[in-house]
């Protein structure tokens, strides 16, 4: 009898496992709250060619009104315009599943959502869309692909997303691979408590092809995922009157002929308590893309444009190759409203950054560069254990021009062109600390390695710059810097001035620099006095 039994066991649960994996009767599945709802016995061919949008969305709602339930998508490709995904359901695309975005504008109805942002300028329609919906998800090792290279045009509306969850709570994103949108793959919107974990994303078939974009969400657990992109890669934004924070993103690997890793463009609601680490970014193409580039815009992008603040944000542990910008940090004040009769916010707050661990290879001309705009300072950068290797190239006419503030203008690095610094461009910010920053010129240069220009409170620690050829400029340039501590630094052989001081620079003190190999230690330009600067055990120099 205890035989029996114990098979009888056995039967049942290779019963019910069988249940889950091949799917319910309709009838039968609401008596199940955990029943696993196969699209298939809804109606779904998955022959490709199909309109399988109404079955699925059947299998939806069929779990939802069972209280919960997966929707199993077996093996096959299954055509669809939106569904609209419910709490308490998650959709599962098992490995050979495909779910293909129709190519018929159609098929994708116009939603507003209630909680308004300037995305509504963007776009307004989904492939798998969900407002004010709670314990959703999308996992399993299938596909989805939203046919984007069926439409490429550069202006928006009637380009879908193929995620956008606005206002959910508890979502999961895992595994699931994603191909060519036809706009921004993915856009979590005022969502809380969301995990991206292990997805796949391949998005260069049209213009605007982000990777992931996180939009004014709170907790945010993002890992292990890989993701090329036309456009920006893995993305923060604040596009409407609330803050994304509490994020975690670690364990990526990226590409992007864009921004690789960018938090700002639109900024309204701010960024806050956020860290990102254990990335690597290689951002080399075999072509230029929608954008007319072969290499990313920048590894790191921090912006602020559009009011709002941006403070206490750390990324570390990065590895950068094929970029024209590794570092791009920028305060501006384009002040645009995040919907239409909405005050024009002021300038934004950017402060209490830590950036450590970075290198940085195979790079364009353009340089670093942290900017703020006249009398809003950048506040409070500590950069530490830079190691970045530039190719040179920059000539004395460089290395003399006057940076325009553009400070109303769309926030990108190669908007400001070659900066006057072959290494890091800083200005307006107060409270700058470099700690272990090791600089590589490949061929030659004309421009100074740094410039630090209106930098109050700067302390620059155990710099050193390595070149190929000597060029005819200083290692470090200050103008107008207010109170700067220099210490344990070593330039380049053959170095024709290690630190000019220019305009109103005063309060510099120079400590315990290898200076045996510059030709001159200090130069000061016209009406800096020398006792703008201390300087004491330092070694060679004059």
């Amino acid at each position: 009898m205890r035989v029996v039994a114990v098979s009888l066991v056995v039967l049942l649960i290779v019963s019910l496992t069988r249940s889950a994996l091949y799917g319910l009767s309709a009838q039968t599945a609401s008596a199940n709250s955990w029943a696993v709802f196969n699209v298939k016995n809804y109606g779904a061919t998955g022959d490709g060619e199909t309109k399988d949008t109404e079955a699925i969305q059947k299998a939806i709602d069929a779990a939802h009104a069972a209280g919960a339930g997966t929707v199993h998508f077996p093996p096959s490709c299954y055509l669809s315009g939106t569904i609209i995904l419910k709490s308490n359901v998650t959709l599962h695309l098992e490995k050979g599943a495909t779910l293909l975005a129709s190519t018929d504008s159609t098929d994708y109805p116009h939603i507003w959502p209630k909680f308004r942002s300037y995305t509504d300028n963007y776009v307004s329609q989904a492939l798998i869309y969900a407002e004010r919906q709670e314990n959703i998800g999308i996992t399993g090792y299938g596909t989805i692909d939203g046919q984007g290279g069926a439409w490429q045009w550069k202006k928006y509306g009637n380009r879908p997303y193929v995620i956008r969850f606005v206002e959910c709570k508890h979502v999961n994103i895992e595994n699931v691979r994603m191909r060519n949108s036809p706009m921004w793959m993915q856009q979590y919107l005022a969502c809380d408590f969301l995990t991206v974990r292990g997805i796949h994303v391949y998005n260069h078939s049209t213009y605007n092809n982000d990777m992931i974009d996180i939009d004014c969400c709170r907790n945010v657990l993002i890992s292990d995922c890989y993701g090329n992109s036309d456009d920006d890669a893995l993305t923060l934004k604040s596009t409407g009157p609330r803050a994304t924070e509490n994020v975690t993103i670690t364990n990526c690997v990226l590409g992007s002929r864009c921004n690789a890793i960018k938090m700002g463009t639109e900024s309204t609601g701010g960024f806050k308590n956020i860290t990102i680490t254990n990335c690597t970014i290689d951002s080399r193409h075999t072509g230029k893309g929608f954008y007319g580039y072969n290499l990313g815009s920048t590894g790191i992008s921090l912006e602020m444009v559009d009011g709002g603040t941006l403070e206490n944000i750390t990324v570390s542990n990065i590895t950068i190759k094929g970029v024209r910008s590794p570092l791009f940090l920028r305060l501006g004040n384009r002040a645009r409203p995040h919907t239409k009769g909405v005050e024009k916010p002021g300038v934004g707050i950017f402060r209490n950054v830590v950036i450590s661990n970075i290198i940085a290879t195979e790079l364009d001309t353009f340089g670093c560069s942290i900017l703020g705009i006249p009398g809003h300072a950048i506040e409070n950068v500590t950069l530490s254990n830079i190691r970045m290797r530039f190719p040179g190239g920059g000539t004395q006419e460089d290395a003399e021009r006057v940076l325009p503030e553009q400070e109303d203008q769309y926030p990108d690095a190669s908007r400001f062109g070659r900066l006057p610094a072959w290494g890091f461009y800083c200005r307006h910010v107060d409270g700058l600390r470099l700690s272990n920053i090791d600089l590589k010129l490949e061929a030659a240069d004309q421009r100074p390695a740094m410039v630090f220009d209106d930098v109050r409170n700067l302390d620059v620690d155990g710099f050193t710059e390595e070149k190929t050829k000597p060029n005819s400029n200083s290692m470090i340039v200050l103008k107008d810097v207010e109170i700067a501590l220099i210490r344990g630094c070593r330039p380049a052989l053959e170095t024709p001035v290690f630190l000019r001081l220019e305009g109103r620079t005063e309060g510099v003190s120079v400590f315990n620099c290898d200076l045996s190999r510059t030709k001159r230690a200090f130069d000061f330009g016209k009406g800096v006095p020398e006792s703008a600067l201390f300087q004491a055990n330092n070694r060679g120099g004059k």
